[in-house]
């Protein structure tokens, strides 16, 4: 069974990919599935407690993972001021003093036009039921400050729904107007203590986090040097 939630989008979306670095990197236009799982053991840690979190992580961190992404996403291209802690120590007495630096980054953030849906697949009532809590209680995913909304309460569905895509990294066949790109998942060895951020065990992507090869149903429609409109191409155009 596939327990479904749908969201909007109340803030603009941002979220680099696994590999970016911290001064770049171009923003996805779909949580990942690492991200989704990761929202939902905060929830799940906040309303039933650490224990509880734990013990459901086993079995959290194994689902299988389905979106049906936005109808249109337009992606912003920006520069802005970050600080950043300094290799050597500034002047004395010079306007730079102090731990931080300035500098200059790169960021993308994506304006997401129309519903987000979210499917995960469980074999049992007990999962299910627990899940359509948890759903309920997301408010942002991706980086924080990508608040979302929800539609309408989720539901339990005995199949994907048409325009659902898996996201398992084992597409057969794609149009040829998708877009590539790279979503990172929960590895079988990513145990609640890597999860935990303050826990000491870090994370290894390749190891702890994989990466799985998805095409997006998203196709260009227009860009500039500022920005670039996706649509989905599996959808027809509004007349």
């Amino acid at each position: 069974m596939w327990v479904i939630a749908e969201y909007e989008a109340t803030a603009l979306f941002t979220l680099k990919p696994a590999s970016a670095t911290s001064s770049g990197g171009k923003s996805l236009l779909v949580p990942t599935p690492f991200s989704i799982k990761m929202a939902l053991l905060d929830v799940a840690c906040r309303l039933e407690g650490q224990r509880a979190a734990e013990s459901a992580w086993e079995w959290l961190a194994a689902l299988p993972v389905a979106i049906s992404p936005a109808r249109r996403a337009v992606v912003n291209n920006t520069f802005t001021k970050v600080l950043k802690p300094r290799r050597n120590p500034a002047e004395p007495g010079s306007q730079h003093a102090g731990y931080f630096g300035k500098s200059i980054a790169y960021r993308e953030y994506v304006y997401l036009d129309g519903k987000l849906g979210i499917a995960l697949q469980t074999t049992s009532d007990e999962q299910a039921q627990r899940l359509v809590r948890w759903l309920v209680n997301v408010n942002y995913l991706g980086k924080r400050g990508s608040f979302v909304q929800l539609d309408a309460l989720p539901y339990i569905h005995d199949a994907l729904p048409f325009g659902y895509l898996l996201l398992d990294g084992r597409q057969a066949t794609f149009p040829l107007d998708s877009l590539m790109t790279q979503l990172d998942d929960a590895g079988e060895k990513l145990t609640f203590s890597h999860a935990n951020i303050y826990s000491s065990d870090s994370i290894r992507l390749g190891v702890h986090r994989v990466l799985r090869h998805v095409a997006l149903p998203y196709r260009r429609v227009g860009s500039s040097r500022s920005y670039t409109h996706y649509e989905r191409s599996d959808l027809e155009r509004d007349i």
